[in-house]
């Protein structure tokens, strides 16, 4: 048997890997074809295929660049390359091969499609929305058009408009992947729960296995304060996939609304040893732990801590604003104010017209002794929030440890005008009203005893008798 005849043969054998669903053994065949003959065109798509199903996308983007540049002719070798590049997160590159893909093939609107998709992910919307017109005029009845918008809209709180264009989707293909689970969505967050719990179920009924329909109904049920039904899916899911991250951290979730923290933190312990990579439920099941409180819980916590700052010191550019947020949230709870200052200082250079985030920067640098700069900070959330009662009870409170009770005096009264219910206003006032008593009477202790001086010094003072 000569090279040739082996490479058509190992092909043959990676067609028959690949309609079982053997990705590796297809993989292992067609690069051992190739190895014979690196020119095939058809051989290097096929492999791009193959790793494209193997969910190998950059892999696969390469294997279609190399078909295409062995056949100039082959538009859907571009294209699919655009595509697995979007599928990588790689939108920029995959941007300029499905233009190269539209311009070579006029009626490829999956090509545009895609290129939604990237635009979407990079924040260009008003190109993504040129886009939709684009294509629309080359197949106003793509189903997959409608649903690829409908993501950039939601994007931009646009729900209605999302909501027309997912029920256009499912009108042309109403077999359109997760298309009623992706309208029950839009319904979610213009509010009518109960129709997007409905098309959730309808959903669940076309496909019962979908995992992510059923975190979602589950998310939405628990929004609706429907507990049991909500377990109940979170569990269904877990069911299905044991080893499901997301579900586990769901009904983590649920755990702690019930209060039930041991469980929640069963449930996050094991997302984190799931997905060591799932910053966000290590920082919830440190905060779990140090809420219980056994002292095996706080080295626990102690050691994601340092975790997270090692993180935190190494990635500035990673971690996004709600990732700071909640780092510095977790050291307040864990009696590190210094650290969280350090926090709350950088997410305030990113956010800077949250008055939350000046907020707990107060609060971090007041209990790291920083008053002076407490102030400013405090001072800055009332600018950003004139009605923030915590940033006034803030304020009332570095005031009296500074021995300025007027102005301490001054911030309780505008508290109690915006809320005269707040407990902790209520709690600060009577505190202030004790101190003014214990005060006053230390003022008339102290006049009395000057008055009691003045009578004993004058009955006391010695007298000269007069002289004869």
């Amino acid at each position: 048997m000569n090279d040739w005849s082996e490479a058509e043969q190992r092909v043959e054998r990676a067609h028959e890997f690949f309609e079982l669903g053997r990705w590796d053994d297809a993989e292992s065949e067609l690069r051992s074809a190739l190895s014979f003959n690196p020119y095939q065109a058809e051989w290097h798509f096929n492999l791009g295929l193959t790793l494209d199903a193997a969910a190998r996308f950059e892999e696969a983007a390469g294997a279609f660049k190399r078909a295409h540049e062995l056949d100039p002719e082959n538009t859907q070798a571009v294209y699919l390359e655009g595509a697995c590049l979007v599928r990588a997160g790689r939108y920029e590159r995959a941007i300029g091969r499905l233009d190269e893909a539209w311009a070579q093939d006029n009626t490829l609107v999956d090509a545009l499609v895609y290129k939604i998709e990237a635009l979407t992910a990079l924040g260009r919307h008003d190109d993504a929305e040129e886009t939709f017109y684009l294509a629309q005029q080359a197949d106003a009845g793509h189903a997959d058009l409608y649903a690829a918008m409908a993501e950039s809209l939601m994007e931009r709180g646009l729900h209605d408009k999302a909501v027309w264009c997912l029920r256009e989707a499912a009108r042309l293909n109403p077999d359109l992947s997760r298309v009623e689970a992706r309208l029950a969505s839009a319904y979610v967050q213009t509010g009518r729960h109960e129709r997007a719990r409905q098309l959730y179920l309808r959903e669940l009924r076309r496909d019962p296995g979908d995992i992510d329909t059923l975190l979602d109904l589950g998310d939405l049920l628990l929004e609706m304060n429907r507990v049991l039904e909500a377990r109940e899916k979170y569990n269904r899911a877990l069911e299905l996939e044991p080893d499901n991250a997301d579900a586990h951290a769901a009904l983590g979730e649920l755990f702690v609304r019930a209060d039930a923290i041991s469980d929640a933190i069963v449930e996050f312990g094991l997302v984190v040893r799931l997905d060591p990579g799932d910053d966000r439920s290590a920082r919830r099941l440190a905060s779990l732990l140090i809420r219980r409180g056994t002292e095996d819980d706080l080295a626990r916590a102690r050691r994601l801590i340092e975790a997270e700052m090692r993180r935190f010191k190494r990635e500035d550019a990673g971690q996004d604003e709600t990732a700071l947020h909640e780092l510095g949230c977790l050291l307040l709870d864990a009696g590190r104010p210094a650290e969280a200052a350090r926090v709350f200082d950088r997410y305030t250079q990113r956010a800077e017209s949250d008055p939350v985030g000046w907020h707990h920067l107060a609060v971090a640098r007041f209990e790291s002794g920083a008053i002076a700069d407490g102030l400013t900070a405090a001072r800055r959330a009332l600018r950003l929030d004139p009605r923030s009662v915590p940033a006034m009870h803030n304020l009332a409170v570095a005031h009296i440890r500074q021995g300025q009770i007027a102005r301490a005096r001054f911030w309780i009264r505008q508290a109690m005008a915006v809320d005269r219910d707040d407990p902790a206003i209520r709690r600060l006032r009577s505190v202030l009203v004790l101190y003014a008593a214990r005060r006053g009477a230390v003022v008339m202790a102290r006049f009395a005893v000057a008055t009691a001086r003045f009578f004993w010094g004058v009955l006391t003072r010695p007298t000269r008798r007069p002289s004869t």
